[in-house]
């Protein structure tokens, strides 16, 4: 049997939770699973956060799985209703949509919902993305208030820039000034802001990234801001190659030894999810010590320094990120983020849950 498998954690994402709590104050917590819970698995993310005061996710899919497992916590729909034939699902199952464009609007109009729902307005505070201007807010929230299939309205924007240095501010405060005299309750915190900005904890927050384990920041790693890896992808060496001086690895030759070494070959590649673009120099463990790629990642193997290993052989276990080797350093490494990471863990995959 190939030997990669990602080993995931549930208690390290139920410990993530906790932190995202303590930085929440009084705002609740959407868990937000979407994506098959960051590569992590919906139904061992739903047992794992079970605490979450709701949950959030993209698809009506997702949304109804979360139910059959279960659930009774509020679903929040990301991007809102997709045409009109969803509105029937969101009120049998209640669900909670994000509503961000005229016709969606058009379409609760005119097809209201058997039983009203709680619903979300997304507005756009600068990132240009989904949302109604906020220049227009006042007509928006009104006519919302006016349908008759509408229980309650909670206002929301999305911060592009919270795990930067521009910070939140720029968004913040013109959403909160133009909202502040509807009476509403509000929405706006990513974990990036939820870790760093309490002014943007609102009614609600909606932690992702640090749930599994990885860190919003360039700056802060994930341990610094007290969050265990909750995924760790895991192989062994498979072969062992001698290099002299001058002779090249893998496809394109990209890596040349300027000495005699020794290569490990890893049973991972780009068809498990590992990035095809990570350059030599990307950080692995390598029987726990710290090591690179080699090279160009294949489809099912990658090549490995064993420079400082000298007893390293068949069989000796790898770690690609994960226990000791942070995702975020070898998604920093590969020129991408931990989210790219972390959701395109490939399904031939075999995981592992952990307490």
């Amino acid at each position: 049997m190939r030997p990669i498998k990602a080993r995931i954690s549930v208690g390290a994402m139920a410990h993530n939770l906790r932190v995202a709590r303590r930085h929440a104050g009084a705002a609740r917590v959407f868990a937000v699973v979407k994506a098959n819970a960051y590569g992590h698995g919906l139904s061992r993310a739903r047992r794992a956060m079970a605490a979450a005061d709701g949950f959030a996710v993209l698809t009506l899919e997702e949304a109804a799985n979360l139910r059959l497992m279960g659930v009774e916590q509020p679903i929040l729909l990301l991007e809102g209703l997709f045409g009109a034939d969803e509105i029937a699902t969101c009120a049998e199952l209640d669900l909670w949509p994000v509503l961000h464009h005229a016709a969606q609007l058009d379409w609760l109009q005119q097809l209201p919902p058997s039983r009203p729902l709680q619903i979300f307005l997304k507005f756009d505070s600068g990132m240009h993305r989904l949302g109604f201007p906020l220049d227009g807010h006042a007509a928006i929230v009104e006519r919302v208030r006016a349908l008759p299939g509408v229980a309650g309205i909670t206002l929301m924007t999305h911060f592009a820039q919270a795990d930067e240095a521009a910070g939140v501010a720029w968004q913040l405060h013109p959403f909160l000034r133009e909202m502040a005299g509807h009476g509403l309750q509000w929405t706006s915190a990513n974990s990036a802001a939820l870790l760093r900005y309490p002014e943007t904890q609102g009614g609600w927050v909606r932690p992702g990234l640090m749930l599994y384990g990885a860190s919003p920041f360039t700056d802060t790693s994930a341990d610094q801001l007290g969050l265990k890896p909750a995924m760790t992808l895991q192989s062994e060496l498979i072969g062992v190659q001698a290099l002299q001086p001058g002779e090249g690895v893998g496809y394109g030759q990209l890596f040349r030894a300027d000495r005699a070494m020794r290569v490990g070959i890893v049973a991972c590649g780009y068809a498990d999810g590992y990035p095809r673009h990570a350059p030599t120099g990307t950080p692995v463990l390598v029987n726990g010590r710290a090591s690179r790629t080699l090279g160009r990642v294949s489809m099912d193997m990658l090549c490995v320094d064993l420079s400082d290993s000298p007893d390293a052989g068949i069989g000796t276990p790898v770690v690609l990120w994960g226990d000791g080797m942070p995702v975020d350093a070898v998604a920093a490494a590969a020129g991408t983020s931990s989210y790219e990471l972390l959701c395109a863990l490939a399904a031939r995959v075999p995981v592992e849950e952990t307490e």
